[in-house]
């Protein structure tokens, strides 16, 4: 029940590799691997070694799907807020480069949201990106 409710507020629950493996593997490229991976009610992301899909399910049914992908190699910074009294929530949100050519002189950026529940423990996953955008900001500037 909890995890329903927390699918309700916009949250996220970890979900295990080999469910989502077995759910979005058609969606992987050869040779990626599932690192872990994220639901609400009915949207997911989930982390591979190569990048981060988005999978939104759209209309009444969910039979409409959504796919996205943000590659590891462009982000470049990671920000986290943890929950605070109430009905806060978690929430991590990324920026990434979007330009094909991360060194152009229009480099085009966005950023994504996401939110998590307030038990969920955040920092890891904070540590893990954030180690991640500290290098792509090394290899990028170099």
């Amino acid at each position: 029940m909890a995890s329903f409710l927390n699918g309700l507020l916009g949250n996220f629950s970890e979900v295990s590799v080999d469910e989502l493996s077995r759910q979005y593997g058609i969606y992987l490229m050869p040779n990626e691997k599932v690192t872990t991976g994220f639901k609400l009610i009915r949207d997911t992301f989930v982390v591979t070694d190569e990048r981060i899909i988005l999978i939104d399910h759209q209309g009444v049914t969910g039979k409409k799907t959504r796919i996205a992908s943000i590659d590891l190699d462009s982000i470049y910074e990671v920000t986290m807020e943890t929950a605070g009294t109430g009905f806060d929530d978690s929430e991590l949100t990324i920026h990434y480069i979007t330009s094909p050519y991360f060194k152009a002189n229009n480099v085009s950026t966005a950023s994504y949201k996401f939110e998590f529940g307030k038990k969920f423990n955040l920092q890891p996953f904070y540590v893990a990106i954030l180690t991640l955008a500290t290098e792509n900001r090394k290899r990028i500037n170099s």
